[in-house]
């Protein structure tokens, strides 16, 4: 299997993105980046997190797009059009989507963390095998994944999202609802210039550090 992860692909997996256009994404990397060179980052993340989940074992592969398709989008997704009037919103819309069309387990990220890798995925994926719920805390105090077994919409009804407690108020819905949780590791989501440079120093061979190697040799550390 690609990538070399071996677990059954009994899962399916969402990414949930906006179309990499200037002005529209990573409008936080601006300053010190151009929205022509946020878009570009924002881009170069996107593609590296695709092509991550595309390395991992999956039954079933969704872009949940706000925009519209580019040529970065490989092969072998359905993409799907988010709804719904915020982020919370839209997050839910997507599991319930995913699930309406296949009924298995579904993963779900964002486009955020370019370092994620087949093997995590896979992860979360056997651990859904076990447990209702997965989540992938973010450094920033928000998630950079959650799995859910079987979508329940109360987890993220109302949710208040892009807060530094969005990820505690996840687990005490979780909690409360009495449901078998596991944690994956913590990743760092893109959100500022100092985020591009720590996710790139992690994963140099990556797309996103080579974009951000391009663009930042005139921006300070």
């Amino acid at each position: 299997m690609a990538g070399g992860v071996k677990t059954k692909a009994t899962t399916q997996i969402v990414v949930i993105a906006k179309a990499p256009v200037p002005g529209a994404v990573k409008t936080r990397l601006t300053p010190p980046y151009s929205a022509r060179e946020a878009a570009a980052l924002a881009e170069a993340a996107l593609r590296d997190t695709l092509s991550a989940v595309a390395a991992a074992p999956a039954a079933r592969r969704v872009l949940a797009l706000l925009g519209e398709p580019g040529p970065w989008l490989p092969e072998g997704y359905d993409v799907v059009a988010q709804r719904g009037d915020d982020l919370a919103a839209r997050l839910a819309a997507a599991f319930a989507d995913a699930w309406a069309a296949l009924p298995v387990p579904v993963v779900l990220i964002g486009m955020d963390t370019p370092q994620v890798t087949p093997a995590l995925l896979a992860e979360a994926g056997r651990l859904l095998g076990g447990h209702e719920v997965v989540v992938g805390p973010a450094a920033d105090g928000g998630f950079w994944l959650l799995g859910q077994r079987r979508p329940d919409p109360a987890l993220l009804a109302g949710l208040p999202m892009s807060r530094p407690d969005t990820g505690a108020l996840l687990l005490e819905r979780i909690r409360a609802a009495g449901v078998r949780a596991a944690l994956l590791p913590e990743l760092t989501d893109v959100d500022t210039a100092a985020d591009a440079r720590a996710v790139a120093a992690r994963v140099p061979s990556s797309r996103f550090a080579a974009t951000l190697a391009a663009l930042g040799a005139d921006v300070p550390a």
